[in-house]
C-alpha cells in the first residue's frame, strides 16, 4: 500500500484515574467526525464502542479476562494491529491499563504499532498523588475489593497494589519510552480541580494533533468521585457478596453502575470527600521529586505544567478517616443505597410473573403455526 505520509500512532497508556475514562469516551463519540479529518480511533464494527473494542485488545495483549467469560478477549490485538495497519493518517490507540504492561507486553505493543514504518508516539497523562491515592483506592472498591483505606495505602506505598505501577511515572516511562525519540514520548499534566474549561482535552489535542472542533461532541464520562461514607457502604457491601459475584456482570452494573457510579454520587448531602491522609504529604512529595527529576532529565515532551504534581497538603481539621466514619453516616448513605436497589427492582419483571406469561406466549405461538 502507497502512502504520502508515515503513518502516525499514538497509543496512550494512561496513567488509571487520570481523566482517561473521559478521554476515551470523547474520542469514541467523536470517532466518525475525526475519521473525516484523517484522526482514527479503530474499533471492531458498529455494535462494538472503540472503547470497549480497544480494551478488550490491551487484555489480551496483557492476557487478562477482566469483565467476561474465559477467552472473551482472545485475539483482540492482532484484530486491532490490524485495523491499525490498514489505516492511513493518524490513528489514536487508548487504554489506562496498559501502563504498568510488563516488558515483553510492551515490546510487542511497540513493535506491532510500529510496523511499516509507522511513526509512534507514547502518551502519558498524570495527576498528583493527593488526587490519586484516594482515587485509586475508591476505584478499586468499585472493582470488588475490601480493603480499608489503611490498608489499601499501606500496599500503594510498597507498591505492591497494581494501582502503583500504573502511577510510577518513571518506571512506566523507562518501559514505554525505550527506542524512542524523547520528543515522540509525551507527558501531560492533569490540571488541578476547578479548572476552566475542558483543558486536559484540549491538552491532549495538542499532543495528537486533533483540532478540537473535529471532536464537537462533549463527553459525560465524568467518573465522579464517592464521597468516604459512600465508598465504606460499597466495600462493606463487598465484603457481604461472595468473589464469584462481585466478578460478574452483574456486579458491573448493579453495584459499580447503579450504586459507585450514579445514585451515591448524585443528590444532596454527599459524605466528606476522600482525601490523602496528611501523614503521607511528606512521601508523596519526595515521590514528585523523584518524577519530576525524571522527566527533567528525560527530555520528553511536556504538555501542561508540572507544578501541577505538587500534592496539596490536608490539614488535620479536614482530614475524614473512611475508615472511622460514624454510623449516622453509615446507615444514611446505606439507606440511599437500599432505595436505589429496590427502585432497580421494582422495575424488572418479577420471575414468577414473567414465567406464566411465557408459557402462555408460547402456547400462542405453537396454536398459531399448527
Amino acid at each position: 500500500m502507497s502512502r504520502t505520509a508515515p503513518r502516525r500512532v499514538f497509543l496512550h497508556v494512561g496513567a488509571p484515574k487520570t481523566g482517561t475514562t473521559y478521554l476515551q469516551d470523547r474520542l469514541s463519540i467523536n470517532a466518525r467526525s475525526l475519521a473525516r479529518h484523517g484522526v482514527h480511533v479503530p474499533t471492531g464494527s458498529r455494535l462494538v464502542s472503540p472503547a470497549l473494542f480497544q480494551f478488550r485488545a490491551a487484555l489480551d495483549l496483557l492476557g487478562q479476562d477482566w469483565g467476561g467469560a474465559p477467552g472473551h478477549a482472545e485475539g483482540a490485538w492482532d484484530a486491532l494491529v490490524k485495523k491499525v495497519r490498514a489505516t492511513d493518517g493518524t490513528v489514536i490507540v487508548s487504554h489506562e491499563i496498559l501502563a504498568p504492561a510488563r516488558p515483553e507486553a510492551v515490546a510487542r505493543a511497540k513493535q506491532d504499532l510500529s510496523a511499516d514504518g509507522a511513526e509512534l508516539h507514547v502518551v502519558y497523562t498524570v495527576r498528583d498523588l493527593g488526587r490519586q491515592v484516594p482515587a485509586a483506592w475508591q476505584e478499586s472498591i468499585k472493582q470488588g475489593r475490601t480493603w480499608s483505606y489503611a490498608s489499601f495505602v499501606k500496599k500503594f506505598r510498597r507498591r505492591s497494589a497494581w494501582f502503583a505501577h500504573a502511577f510510577d511515572l518513571p518506571t512506566v516511562l523507562d518501559r514505554w519510552s525505550e527506542g524512542l525519540p524523547p520528543e515522540r514520548v509525551h507527558l501531560v499534566t492533569v490540571p488541578p480541580s476547578g479548572s476552566t474549561g475542558d483543558l486536559l482535552w484540549t491538552r491532549f489535542c495538542a499532543v495528537t494533533g486533533i483540532d478540537p472542533g473535529w471532536a464537537p461532541r462533549p463527553s459525560d464520562r465524568r467518573n465522579a468521585s464517592m464521597g468516604a461514607a459512600e465508598t465504606e457502604v460499597v466495600r462493606t457491601l463487598n465484603e457481604a457478596l461472595d468473589r464469584k459475584v462481585r466478578r460478574g456482570p452483574d456486579y458491573d452494573y448493579l453495584i459499580r453502575n447503579l450504586l459507585a457510579e450514579d445514585s451515591l454520587v448524585s443528590g444532596s448531602s454527599p459524605s466528606p470527600s476522600v482525601r490523602m491522609p496528611p501523614s503521607l504529604l511528606e512521601w508523596a512529595q519526595e515521590e514528585t521529586a523523584r518524577w519530576r527529576t525524571w522527566v527533567e532529565a528525560s527530555g520528553i515532551d511536556v504538555v501542561g505544567d508540572l507544578e501541577e504534581l505538587e500534592p496539596r497538603p490536608v490539614a488535620e481539621e479536614d482530614w475524614n478517616d473512611p475508615d472511622s466514619m460514624s454510623r449516622k453516616w453509615r446507615l444514611r448513605v446505606a439507606m440511599r443505597a437500599l432505595t436505589a436497589m429496590t427502585e432497580e427492582a421494582a422495575r424488572r419483571p418479577m420471575p414468577e410473573r414473567s414465567l406464566p406469561r411465557r408459557v402462555r406466549a408460547e402456547a400462542a405461538r405453537r396454536i398459531r403455526t399448527r
